[in-house]
């Protein structure tokens, strides 16, 4: 079953149960995830979804940053909730030692030498860590990696 199909059969039975935080965060995913198809005009590939998925998550974990700020805990409160949901719905987070692996590999296949070859390295790891783990960390990383090249 594709990740789509799935996410709709979770919204089926969330209706079923009555719930509806979950409902209407899984109708807002599906609503971006048809945005998306009709901006590429084709059907979505499950690395697209979970790209779509991790960027509504980072959209809701920085809401949740700016509700407690300003003193909405109820409202921080209810995108925490929406992003369990979403959560739900990415692949296994990987761990620094997993991400720092990965970018020691993507170094030996670009060739990289030097910090100035950082862009083809990243060209090359994003793919693999989309929906994975956070971008600025990758870089973070990555930056601290290809210091030691050469």
């Amino acid at each position: 079953m594709g990740l789509k199909v799935e996410i709709q059969e979770a919204m089926k039975a969330a209706m079923k149960a009555g719930d509806r935080l979950t409902v209407s965060t899984l109708r807002l995913l599906l609503s971006a995830l048809q945005n998306e198809e009709i901006k590429s005009r084709r059907e979505l590939t499950t690395e697209e979804i979970h790209r779509t998925i991790a960027t509504l998550r980072k959209q809701r974990i920085e809401a949740v940053e700016l509700f407690r700020k300003g003193g909405r805990a109820d409202l921080a409160e209810k995108e925490e909730s929406e992003l369990a949901v979403l959560q739900g719905f990415l692949p296994q987070p990987l761990s620094e030692d997993e991400v720092r692996n990965l970018i020691k590999v993507s170094i030996e296949e670009v060739g990289a030498k030097d910090i100035q070859d950082l862009g083809k390295v990243m060209k090359q790891l994003m793919p693999k860590v989309s929906g994975r783990t956070d971008g600025k960390r990758v870089n973070q990383l990555a930056k601290g990696t290809s210091r030691g090249i050469g």
